[in-house]
């Protein structure tokens, strides 16, 4: 997406903090989310989605600023993979030495999946404005990751607080990149992985 809005509503932080859940486009599928830190409605998103506790679950900001102040204690190589890949269709798993978001972090708090996606600049404000998002792909356990809000499935547009129609997305979800240690390791093929992996290195 490009700088163009896409019609947030107004109300959309106060319904995000209130514990309401969101269905947003990003640079790669439409995203069902509520605020990270939210620990009740991170569980209702779950209980929503069928996702086990144990699965991790990554937090999503609208800016490398942002990121770099929610978790300042990551070290300097992953900090480096952050400046160098966000934001873009990249989800990096991280050192977490402080354990924050621990309820995001499955049965490894020790690590924390961070992403930036390139988002419409409305969706990205609200997302550092709470702190934070946990965000999955809009689908049931198991279904298709949907490029179109028209594909999300029906009980997870009636469980949301609100909607933001982004138009058709590339319908392919995030490379994911574990940049924990000291080489970089591919967890899930993605978009822009290639690149993603000449930068790193």
């Amino acid at each position: 997406m490009g700088a163009v809005a896409v019609g947030v509503p107004a109300a959309a932080a106060r319904l995000l903090a209130g514990g309401g859940l969101a269905l947003l486009p990003t640079d790669t599928v439409y995203g069902i989310a509520c605020a990270a830190a939210d620990v009740d409605a991170c569980r209702r998103l779950y209980t929503l989605k069928q996702r086990p506790a144990t699965q991790a679950t990554a937090a999503v900001l609208g800016s490398v600023p942002a990121l770099l102040e929610l978790l300042p204690e990551m070290g300097l190589r992953a900090v480096a993979a952050c400046r160098a890949l966000l934001p873009g269709p990249y989800t990096l798993i991280v050192p977490n030495p402080a354990g924050r978001l621990a309820h995001l972090c499955g049965d490894a708090p020790e690590r924390i999946g961070l992403r930036v996606p390139l988002l419409d600049p409305g969706i990205a404000d609200l997302a550092d404005g709470a702190g934070g998002l946990l965000m999955t792909s809009a689908n049931l356990r198991g279904g298709p990751d949907p490029s179109r809000l028209d594909q999300v499935p029906e009980q997870l547009r009636a469980a949301a607080a609100f909607e933001v129609d982004g138009g058709s997305l590339g319908g392919v979800p995030s490379s994911v990149i574990d940049v924990t240690g000291p080489v970089p390791r591919v967890l899930r093929e993605g978009p822009g992985l290639e690149r993603a992996l000449e930068l790193l290195r």
